[in-house]
């Protein structure tokens, strides 16, 4: 109960902060970032270093809330969406995932993080860098194919990012050839549809991953299934790498995000 009355004084403190002169616009397109192609996509992971637990716990939140302070002075231009990742993943700590028309402003937005009091104490552990794009394939798929992916998917709580690498024997097969596959992997994507949704990247030539994926669900059950189920299709034989790392965590708000990081 400390904790979050802490916060919230803190949060009000940021507010007469902006009241009194900070720039801060209005928020972006959320729903355009996330749903248009053309769009850069960024996953960000860090770790909290241990000197962190050695400051007082009202010292550890007023840093804290400048990370809220560099998210609200960058949501004119981006959608910004943060996880907490401790206990579920032994790579980092929290995860921020930011949508921009261009990855410029990304890039400022990090390094106004890692510039700021907060930022001191933490250190990047991975960034994958991808962009989204109109299906590649899906418009040869028999229609019962396609409307099974225009249905609605349920969302998190639970967020997985999972980057892959093909071989180079993939990018060398007929496009009809890729084609057929893709669809035998989507025919075996589709039950788990409703439960798991997904979103694709391409970061060829931005990462050293061809593609990154992000998965939301509240059945991490069915998340289980339908990778085993995409680990049996003809086209998983041309993954080269898949994770290494896998990020497991939760989608929480930066409030709460600040709530349990300054435990």
């Amino acid at each position: 109960m400390r904790t979050r009355r802490l916060v919230r004084m803190a949060g009000c403190l940021l507010a007469l902060w902006v009241s009194l002169g900070a720039t801060v616009g209005a928020a972006a397109d959320r729903d355009k970032l996330l749903s248009e192609p053309g769009v850069y996509g960024t996953f960000a992971a860090f770790r909290i270093e241990a000197e962190w637990g050695k400051l007082d716990q009202a010292t550890r939140i007023a840093h804290l809330n400048t990370l809220r302070g560099v998210v609200e002075q960058h949501r004119e231009k981006l959608a910004i969406d943060t996880y907490l990742l401790r206990g579920l993943s032994d790579h980092a700590d929290f995860l921020v995932r930011v949508h921009a028309a261009e990855l410029k402003d990304t890039q400022q937005f990090l390094v106004d993080l890692q510039n700021s009091p907060f930022g001191r104490y933490m250190s990047t552990v991975v960034v994958f860098n991808g962009l989204s794009k109109p299906a590649t394939y899906a418009s040869g798929f028999p229609d019962q194919v396609k409307a099974g992916l225009k249905a609605p998917s349920e969302t998190g709580p639970y967020a997985i990012v999972i980057p892959v690498k093909k071989d180079t024997e993939w990018w060398g097969l007929p496009q009809d050839k890729r084609a057929g596959m893709m669809q035998e992997h989507t025919e075996a994507a589709l039950p788990y549809h409703k439960t798991v949704k997904r979103k694709l990247y391409h970061a060829t030539g931005l990462d050293d991953f061809d593609f990154i994926t992000y998965f939301e669900t509240a059945k991490l059950e069915d998340f289980h299934a339908l990778i085993r189920a995409l680990q049996a299709v003809k086209e998983a034989k041309h993954i080269r790498r898949m994770g290494n790392p896998t990020l497991v965590g939760t989608e929480r708000s930066v409030d709460q995000l600040i709530e349990v990081l300054a435990q």
